[in-house]
Formats: structure tokens, C-alpha cells, sequence
């Protein structure tokens, strides 16, 4: 029904009809009368819809204030949901800006409390380490430096869990940063991944973490198998029991991950990963693996990258039921909303914050992101 068919409708229902329609006769004539005409339009058509009895229609209430508009999230994005990522590297004394990686540094260790101290006064809860050998010997084909006692990210476990005790400490657990060719594995002769002698050296790497104090072992490789293998190492070391397991379940392969790779010196030396990270087409194939991860141990469940996966955050979710599902919003990620701000397509705050409402509504409960040190302001 159009407006004037409306209008001549309610004013023939309308006893009041001749003065009715006398106001609205003349509000073209007279500019001033206008809000009167829209208080009695808009109050005789409410009348008209709630006769009708059609009022669940009715939703602009539920969200015309800002307080009202948070009530409508199922998940608060509040700061202990926070993983913030560190690159750690083997010079004590480095803090150099990774210039794919807006306002992100390497840092040694002798840096990382005059950097972390103004954070966790903020509210910071948890940190992801990474560790950066950049020293020539310290690469080679078996990974040897990724657990080496006075590597950095063994360092840097005792050094925060000495500085800040209430700091969270998680360990991302693979070989590419440590390995001469920069896979995720030890490789065969003909250049493939082997399973077996991956599996077994990544879960030794986990067992050292833990024992030097990191409170969650997150193993990223996607080997198959991994996730038994280092509980089991767990549980035979009697530290099962306080060392959680955050497996990268679905961790699928594609563009996102070229700044990370700038950062931590990973890029493969030949070939990609798509033989062991997941396709970016393969939904079944990311199920699968939540569901083996789950059933061989896994605490948390990861999906790897976050905005162009919440579909697999909303499978994780479903699938593990009652677990805690972690998204990684990826290097790649934090650098297009970036040059998208920097751009002047969209603010930078509003669209990191919305980013971080998709990811929650999906279904994550814990997000590793760069954008950490702004939440903690944004979100005091």
C-alpha cells in the first residue's frame, strides 16, 4: 500500500477525519505543520500494526542505545581473551621494527619487560612466543636450536616467569624458524616431510617448553599425530596435568601468513606447505582434523587464519562442543585492515573492533592478534 492509500485509509477510519486530512491537505503549503503530521501519521499506524498483531517486526529499541547494542552480542570481547604474539630473537639487546608488520618489533630478551611492563599494567594476560634465531649456525636440518636451553624462547619463559607470575605464557611449538630449509618438519632426501621423525622431534621441542615453565604448548606444524605424541610426552613427564595443549587444528594454507614469515625468517627455502597445511577449499578436511586433534588429546582447538575461515571457527565450535576454540587473526590480516585504514577505506579502531565481533560471533572464545596493545586501550 503506498503512503497516500495509507493516509486515506486511516483518515476514512478516523473520526476525527475532516480535520485530519485538512492537516495533511496543507502540509505541503505550510513547512511548520510537518511534525504535527508525523506524530499523528506514525501514532495511527503504530495503532494499525499492533491491531494487526504484527509486532515482532518491531527492533530498533533492542539496539537505539549504545549499552542496548552490546546486550546484543553473545560474546564480549573483554582483555582475557587476548593472546598477544612476541618474536623473540637470539640477539638479547634487538628491537627492530618488521616493516610488512605495522608498529610489530623482534625483540631479545634484555627487551622484552621495558616493553611488556606498561602492557600487562593494562591488562595484558597472555603472551605467544616465537622464537627468531638469526645467528648463521643456527639453522640446520634437524631444527636443533628450536629447544636449546639458551636459545630465546627458553630464555624468555624463566625470564617472564620470573618478572610478571601472573603472565600467561603459550609456546608456539614447530621447527620452520630453526630448520636450514624452513619447513615445518624433518624432510626426507627426495625433499618430502617425514612424518614419524617430525612427530618425534616437535613433541621433544613441546617437552622442553614445559618444562621451562610455559603454561600452554601450541604445536602449529600440522603433522599428523603431533598432538598425541607431545600429551603423551606430557603424561609421561608427570606435567600433564598443569601444561595445556592448544593444538593449530585447522591450519590451512594461502596468502595470509607473508609478513609472519618476514618476521620469523621462515619462508621455505623451496617448494610451500601445502602438502601439511590444510587447502583453503577443504572444510571437511578442517573437520576432520578438529575431530582427531580432539579425540588425541588437544585442550584448546585452533583455526588458523580467522577472517576468511569462520565458517571452520563455527565447525570448531560445534565439533568440539564444550571446548574453548582459539582463532589466530594472522599477520596478513592485521596488515590489510591496516592499508585499508592507512588508505582511508574505513577506520582503523572500528574496523579492528569489528573484525574482532566477527571472530567472536563465530564462535572463538580466545583470539591471537597484533592488535592486542590497542585493545587493551580501547578497550580500557
Amino acid at each position: 500500500m503506498s503512503f497516500s492509500s495509507l493516509v486515506s485509509d486511516i483518515a476514512f477510519r478516523n473520526p476525527n477525519h475532516d480535520d485530519r486530512s485538512s492537516s495533511l491537505m496543507s502540509a505541503s503549503a505550510a513547512p511548520s505543520s510537518h511534525t504535527n503530521t508525523a506524530r499523528s501519521y506514525a501514532s495511527t499506524a503504530a495503532t494499525s500494526v499492533s491491531i494487526a498483531g504484527d509486532i515482532s517486526s518491531q527492533l530498533h529499541a533492542g539496539y537505539s542505545h549504545p549499552l542496548n547494542r552490546t546486550w546484543q552480542a553473545e560474546r564480549q570481547l573483554t582483555k582475557s581473551m587476548l593472546i598477544y604474539p612476541l618474536f623473540i630473537t637470539d640477539n638479547p639487546d634487538e628491537e627492530t621494527l618488521i616493516p610488512s608488520l605495522p608498529n610489530q618489533y623482534r625483540r631479545g630478551v634484555n627487551r622484552l619487560v621495558p616493553f611488556l611492563s606498561p602492557l600487562v599494567r593494562k591488562g595484558l594476560r597472555s603472551v605467544i612466543l616465537f622464537g627468531v634465531p638469526l645467528a648463521p649456525s643456527a639453522k640446520d636440518a634437524l631444527g636443533t636450536a628450536a629447544d636449546d636451553p639458551a636459545g630465546p624462547v627458553i630464555q624468555a619463559i624463566r625470564l617472564l616467569r620470573a618478572q610478571f607470575p601472573d603472565l600467561y605464557i603459550v609456546c608456539d611449538v614447530c621447527l620452520c624458524e630453526y630448520t636450514s630449509h624452513g619447513h615445518c618438519g624433518i624432510l626426507r632426501e627426495d625433499g618430502s616431510l617425514n612424518n614419524a621423525m617430525s612427530v618425534d622431534r616437535i613433541s621433544d621441542v613441546a617437552l622442553a617448553y614445559a618444562d621451562a615453565g610455559a603454561h600452554c604448548v601450541a604445536p602449529s606444524d600440522m603433522n599428523d599425530g603431533r598432538v598425541r605424541a607431545i600429551k603423551l610426552k606430557l603424561i609421561e613427564s608427570g606435567i600433564a596435568h598443569r601444561v595445556l595443549l592448544m593444538s593449530y587444528s585447522a591450519k590451512f594454507s594461502g596468502c595470509l601468513y607473508g609478513p609472519f614469515r618476514d618476521a620469523a625468517g621462515s619462508c621455505p627455502s623451496f617448494g610451500d606447505r601445502k602438502c601439511y597445511q590444510l587447502p583453503p577449499g577443504g572444510r571437511g578436511l578442517a573437520r576432520r582434523a578438529i575431530q582427531r586433534d580432539i579425540a588425541e588429546g588437544a585442550d584448546i582447538i585452533m583455526v588458523k587464519p580467522a577472517g576468511t575461515y569462520l565458517d571452520i571457527i563455527s565447525d570448531a565450535k560445534e565439533l568440539g562442543k564444550d571446548m574453548p576454540v582459539a582463532a589466530y587473526q594472522v599477520s596478513g590480516e592485521f596488515a590489510m585492515i591496516h592499508a585499508g585504514a592507512k588508505a582511508g577505506v574505513f577506520d582503523l579502531k572500528a574496523m579492528a573492533i569489528e573484525s574482532m565481533d566477527g571472530i567472536l560471533r563465530a564462535g572463538a572464545t580466545i583470539v591471537v592478534s597484533y592488535f592486542v596493545p590497542d585493545l587493551l586501550d580501547w578497550l580500557s
